[in-house]
């Protein structure tokens, strides 16, 4: 039985995180298929800029719970820390790579954020403050939230002792690493320079 728990954690988690909240949402709200206006990310940045405010907060929650989600399901289930943690990298995947949507998803960094909070609670306030810190300074709220990012290696380490805690937290970054490089390209090139890239004018200020 341990095995079969450990399999339906890991399917379950997949077909949680290929759930296309933003999708869903822009084409309830505004007929649109949210990979094909603005940055085409199938996340909540993007929902945020190009449906409305409230439905990227709508957005920002339910790809936060899917992550959380995920892994609350996996531990239900009595599996142990390290299949749990695979259920963490499947839900993030599934967002990536989303079943419903023939593989071309988000970049999953929503997600990412669901799992690291769920596992690591106490890393909250730390990255909250990470973010806010960075926000004021470059008025780019994707730049700030992964930079926040960089708390959860080190709470994994100083607050909950955990080797595997720690490279799951660094592993588990290079989905939506990965994913984002294009678009770092994009803006590179789209801005002229890393000035305008990493620090912008305002928060509608977007390449």
């Amino acid at each position: 039985m341990t095995y079969f728990y450990i399999a339906l954690s890991l399917i379950a988690a997949y077909i949680i995180g290929s759930f296309p909240s933003p999708y869903v949402v822009a084409r309830l709200r505004k007929g649109i298929d949210i990979r094909d206006v603005g940055s085409r990310n199938m996340g909540a940045m993007n929902v945020f800029y190009k449906v409305g405010f409230w439905y990227g907060i709508l957005v920002l929650a339910l790809d936060i719970g899917k992550g959380a989600g995920a892994v609350a399901l996996a531990r239900f289930m009595g599996v142990a820390l390290p299949f749990q943690l695979l259920a963490g990298a499947a839900v993030v995947l599934g967002h990536a790579f989303p079943v419903f949507l023939r593989f071309k998803g988000g970049k999953g960094g929503a997600t990412t954020i669901g799992v690291l909070v769920f596992l690591m609670p106490w890393g909250i306030p730390a990255y909250l403050l990470i973010f806010g810190l960075c926000l004021l300074l470059t008025r780019f709220p994707t730049l700030s939230y992964s930079v926040a990012f960089v708390n959860f290696p080190f709470m994994g380490w100083l607050v909950y002792r955990s080797g595997w805690l720690v490279v799951f937290s660094v592993v588990i970054l290079l989905i939506p690493l990965l994913k984002y490089i294009p678009r770092i390209v994009e803006m590179r090139n789209k801005s002229g320079g890393w000035k305008h890239l990493l620090l912008r004018r305002n928060l509608k200020d977007r390449l």
